[in-house]
């Protein structure tokens, strides 16, 4: 479906990245997509060729650098090494700004990992213009989701040990604060719930979150 392409950063270095190109062509709206923290594997791919299908232009930033795993203690490993603000000021931003070329609208979706780096987006990188979560969003020190100025959408597990509710609860009510135009819903499932090969997939929360985040999209970023 999709292609391994590169792009430039804001500070000049190269990234290379995933991208999804749907039937309208290269002018249809760009989604950034994050991956999890397993790295720039075959289910993220999925999920941007299913974007595609979709009508977006879909890039996944290759966050990793070509590390792929399957074992959670690496993937840990890996995650923490991760410097989240370069990979928000450089790695995203460069691909919401090859996406916006050519598209007049661009949004950032990310899950686990990629979801609090989706939340980073709205606040740091100005070339996207509404941002999707699927159960991630930063650490407090991270930044003030009060100054965000676009649709925010996020999806929370209500069982999700890593992203807990209250961190959640705590992120919508600086949304709250700073009247920022935002949707919430929560999901009676597991962290990573929408990942189909995962343990915790959990198929009827996945679907509908889906449906959700287009009927988001289509609303912030029509085609």
């Amino acid at each position: 479906m999709g292609e391994m392409i590169k792009f430039k950063r804001p500070d000049g270095k190269e990234c290379v990245g995933y991208y999804a190109r749907p039937a309208a062509g290269d002018k249809a709206p760009g989604v950034v997509v994050i991956q999890e923290w397993w790295g720039l594997n075959d289910q993220i791919k999925g999920v941007a060729d299913r974007l595609a299908a979709a009508g977006y232009r879909a890039l996944v930033p290759d966050l990793y650098r070509g590390k792929v795993t399957l074992d959670a203690a690496e993937a840990s490993h890996m995650m923490t090494n991760l410097d989240f603000k370069d990979a928000a000021t450089q790695d995203v931003r460069g691909a919401a700004q090859y996406l916006k070329k050519d598209s007049a609208k661009v949004a950032t979706m990310g899950f686990c990992m990629g979801g609090a780096l989706t939340m980073l987006a709205a606040m740091y990188v100005p070339e996207t213009d509404a941002v999707s979560s699927w159960y991630g969003v930063p650490p407090p020190e991270a930044g003030d989701p009060s100054k965000i100025r676009i649709p925010v959408q996020c999806h929370g597990a209500l069982k999700d040990e890593y992203f807990t509710p209250a961190s959640v609860d705590a992120f919508e009510a600086k949304l709250k604060q700073g009247n920022v135009p935002h949707e919430f819903h929560r999901y009676d499932a597991n962290h990573a719930f929408g990942n189909e090969t995962g343990a915790n997939h959990h198929p009827a929360s996945a679907k509908l979150a889906w449906e959700r985040t287009l009927a988001f999209l289509k609303k912030h970023m029509p085609a």
